[in-house]
């Protein structure tokens, strides 16, 4: 997987694929992470990336030209599956996605910044527009540092254990059980005994029921879709 990020603060993106899965998918060539400053790509002397908005307002928004300019050039290098464009007010993102775009051979992701990128981008350039809540961030690189980390954990040989992935909350439409690890007892709070059984039935039917009855109290509306 080769995954191209378009944004106006590349330093942003140096600590967070430095370490953890994401480092070691790097590692292990499974994928690729390649970061683009945006202001590189504007043709003016002043390297200009933004620009007031047409029937005032507040805040700055991003222009046409640097962010088509890399478009363009990326697309004419290679095909790709979807370009995303990072905003707030977009559809909120879920694990149904990442494991969609896991697939994915290559994706490219615009973070937005400021008001926002001009909406001629949005209109003619991007095929899938992303937010990770209902706020607001300052820009849109620690959004895509999160849609990354979410899709590339996902890749075939990244994590130690493959399955893993597949008890993750929000992989079934529920949250995850309780976990527990040895000591089985510490200062008399003890490990439930379905867990100490070895019994595999009674031990996945214990998981299923917490995983119903924790979403059910933690995020009902889960149930519900």
């Amino acid at each position: 997987m080769r995954i191209d990020i378009l944004t106006l603060f590349p330093e942003l993106f140096e600590s967070p694929f430095r370490v953890s899965m994401i480092k070691r998918a790097l590692e292990k060539g499974l994928c690729e992470i390649d970061i683009h400053n945006i202001r590189d790509y504007s043709v003016d002397k002043h390297k200009s990336v933004d620009d007031y908005a047409f029937g005032g307002g507040a805040g700055m928004v991003m222009m046409v030209q640097p962010i088509e300019a890399i478009i363009l050039k990326l697309k004419a290098e290679r095909n790709y599956d979807e370009i995303i464009y990072m905003t707030p007010d977009a559809r909120v993102y879920k694990q149904k996605e990442a494991n969609r775009l896991s697939l994915c051979k290559n994706l490219i992701i615009l973070c937005g910044h400021y008001k926002g990128v001009d909406q001629r981008i949005r209109d003619h350039y991007i095929t899938r527009e992303i937010s990770i809540g209902d706020y607001v961030l300052t820009g849109g690189e620690l959004a895509a540092a999160v849609v990354v980390d979410s899709i590339v954990r996902l890749l075939p040989g990244v994590l130690s254990d493959e399955t893993s992935a597949l008890t993750d909350s929000h992989q079934d439409g529920l949250l995850s059980p309780p976990v527990y690890t040895r000591p089985a007892n510490y200062k008399g709070w003890k490990v439930p005994d379905v867990l100490l059984s070895g019994n595999e039935k009674k031990i996945n039917e214990w998981r299923e029921n917490q995983s119903i009855e924790i979403t059910r109290k933690i995020r009902p509306d889960l149930l519900d879709e």
